[in-house]
């Protein structure tokens, strides 16, 4: 490993280790789903003291940025007709994330049909300055990311690529992962302050809270349909 390579690590271990990263991606078309709603979202979960935050869409990012001085984790998601993949699959959209302030570009790094193969998705956002981050559904995923050269690898999408998605974390994941790799970060389904505790303690290098945090709508909801008449 070169040694500017080691400094960068170092530098991520800096910023990252052992914080919390607030995803502040609203609902889809709902009510928060704007720019300014997301930038007060991002100052917000940094006033309540997160470390970083992770933002889908270059021009949203661009819009975050100037509010904060944590690390952006940047994404951009897609339906794609011809692929499973919806996590920046195209070498454009890494590109667009940098130019837009993005310190972490996030991509799907799982063994699954794509438009781009992911070691030129890492490539390009190593080129462009930027650290990179693996969105993994396995060890396997997680394991070859790491292999490549990602310097983070999440278990984002444990669960979400076919069946039944589980109802609680991946604990077992998490703790698999960072017995061999060093920037595990903990991602999917982690709703309350327990739940990073026991993801941490998993071995997480990090935690990315989401719906619990920016959802509303959602989380409206879990409290609503618990006020319905029990049988």
């Amino acid at each position: 490993m070169s040694v500017d390579k080691q400094r960068r690590l170092r530098r991520l271990d800096e910023v990252m280790a052992g914080r919390l990263v607030v995803s502040c991606q609203p609902v889809d078309d709902g009510p928060l789903d704007s720019h300014d709603v997301v930038s007060r979202f991002a100052m917000a979960a940094v006033m309540g003291g997160a470390g970083a935050v992770r933002i889908e869409g270059a021009a949203r990012v661009a819009a975050v940025r100037p509010f904060i001085s944590v690390p952006v984790i940047g994404i951009v998601k897609y339906d794609l007709d011809d692929s499973p993949v919806r996590i920046t699959p195209f070498l454009d959209d890494v590109a667009a994330l940098i130019a837009a302030g993005a310190d972490i570009v996030a991509v799907d790094a799982t063994a699954r049909a794509r438009p781009v193969p992911v070691a030129d998705l890492l490539a390009a956002i190593h080129a462009g300055g930027a650290w990179a981050m693996a969105d993994c559904s396995s060890s396997e995923d997680a394991l070859a990311a790491h292999a490549l050269g990602f310097d983070i690898v999440g278990t984002t999408l444990s669960g979400y690529t076919g069946g039944e998605v589980p109802q609680e974390p991946d604990y077992a994941l998490i703790s698999t992962l960072a017995a061999t790799l060093p920037r595990v970060m903990a991602e999917g389904r982690i709703h309350t302050p327990e739940q990073v505790v026991q993801a941490r303690q998993a071995g997480a290098w990090a935690v990315t809270v989401g719906t619990a945090i920016t959802r509303t709508e959602l989380v409206t909801q879990w409290f609503a349909e618990a006020m319905a008449p029990q049988a």
